[in-house]
């Protein structure tokens, strides 16, 4: 209600002040065809003016408005693969017996162009993603998940994430399969139907994180050059990655 009366308020002023205006226009001049004329005439372009400010300025406002929330939702992204997404990437990817088939195609360098971003894409959308859980150190898993839980639930909260539907699917399926590994007690007694379970909750998390981070690498590749460079030399899918420049 506050905010309608300042709004009233102001437009009685801009109002007011234009018939003063007018008013000393015409004690100067005494000529009231003129005003009529020119009145007539910014009434004619008031409806292109609207049409301006609303399509084109709103628009353009929207645009560099929408550029710096995915600006500070990729900073987001890269706390994620920082604190939790490399790790977990580079673990699950360990078990996957058919990860040798696009291994070398995972293999980002700076020379790379949008085309083969593309079409790596294509080769993990079409990759199995199976996790042999048999291999897999469940409480390993369930210690890294668990001790990063409270910063998944942060960045769940945050609203900026409403605009990046893929992430947001991630960080569900990297908190799910957080609560499923910590409610159980002892890995060594779960029946097979669990076990499965659980290989299917670490798929869904595999999939999405492996999606995710081409994704990312292709946003640092274009924007951030420095940070791309730890990046290429953190590859999880890189065996012989290392962190120091060589």
């Amino acid at each position: 209600m506050k905010r309608f009366s300042w709004e009233f308020r102001f437009a009685i002023y801009l109002i007011a002040l234009s018939a003063v205006l007018y008013l000393i226009h015409f004690a100067l001049y005494r000529d009231i065809h003129h005003i009529v004329f020119w009145s007539i005439t910014d009434l004619a372009f008031l409806p292109i003016s609207v049409l301006f400010v609303t399509l084109v300025i709103n628009r353009l406002l929207i645009m560099r408005e929408k550029r710096a929330m995915l600006e500070k939702l990729n900073m987001v992204i890269g706390a994620f693969f920082s604190e939790v997404g490399t790790y977990l990437l580079t673990y699950l990817s360990d078990f996957d017996p058919g990860l040798d088939k696009i291994r070398k195609k995972l293999i980002v360098t700076k020379d790379w162009s949008e085309r083969e971003f593309l079409e790596v894409s294509k080769s993990l959308r079409n990759h199995d993603y199976e996790i042999d859980i048999k291999r897999v150190n469940l409480e390993e898993l369930r210690s890294l998940l668990v001790g990063k839980r409270n910063f998944l639930l942060r960045l769940l909260e945050n609203p900026n994430l409403l605009e990046h539907e893929s992430f947001t699917e991630l960080l569900r399926a990297a908190f799910h399969l957080t609560e499923e590994l910590e409610k159980r007690r002892d890995f060594k007694k779960l029946p097979g139907s669990d076990i499965e379970h659980l290989a299917g909750d670490m798929k869904r998390a595999y999939v999405l994180v492996a999606k995710e981070w081409l994704d990312y690498m292709k946003y640092l590749k274009n924007n951030y050059p420095y940070l791309f460079s730890l990046a290429m030399r953190t590859n999880p899918f890189d065996e012989t990655a290392s962190p120091i420049v060589k």
